[in-house]
């Protein structure tokens, strides 16, 4: 399990056995998609490339705007869904995934995974729904499937890159911001 990760998702790491992977904007049987992404790939295709990342102990945590949600019958592992502005009635989506969430979910002390970007002060925000050029930056990682390659990201691959190290806790804003009021009173 990934240290610091919160005590309520050790079941996405199975006993230890499997990782947690991010991926975002499938858009299944969404026709407009060829179009809109540039090197679009069908959806067979894409049911490849994750498939080829997640084993039956692994969790795929997909961040919102499904599309056609039987597809997800296809995929291997556990499934967790962060709904999207596309998604609609969590219940349409409860038959197909393992967990389900209508908004932004805290995993870990610096973590919020959401499906548009958010902007909180002391977290690292996963997220999808910009299919823009627009990449990741300080304290953000977009995991639309084209930004990724159509496969999915490892949590390890994120947690070893360094990026949480530039992410002051909110305990650390807040101290630091009560210091400066506090000289600046002085």
């Amino acid at each position: 399990m990934y240290k610091g990760m919160y005590d309520c998702f050790a079941h996405w790491f199975h006993e230890g056995r499997g990782t947690v992977y991010f991926y975002s904007d499938p858009h299944f049987s969404d026709p407009e998609m060829v179009h809109l992404r540039k090197d679009y790939i069908g959806d067979e295709e894409q049911v490849k490339r994750i498939n080829s990342k997640i084993g039956k102990y692994d969790t795929l945590v997909i961040l919102g705007d499904v599309g056609d949600p039987t597809w997800i019958k296809k995929i291997r592992g556990y499934k967790v869904l962060i709904m999207g502005n596309h998604d609609v009635g969590a219940t349409k989506y409860k038959e197909y995934f393992d967990e389900v969430y209508e908004g932004a979910l805290t995993i870990a002390e610096k973590v919020i995974l959401s499906h548009e970007p958010v902007e909180v002060p002391g977290m690292f925000n996963i997220h999808g729904h910009d299919h823009s050029d627009w990449y990741s930056h300080d304290a953000h990682f977009n995991a639309c499937a084209e930004h990724i390659g159509y496969t999915p990201i490892c949590w390890k691959e994120i947690h070893e890159s360094g990026v949480l190290k530039s992410i002051k806790s909110i305990h650390r804003i807040t101290i630091d911001g009560a210091t400066t009021r506090k000289k600046k009173r002085a």
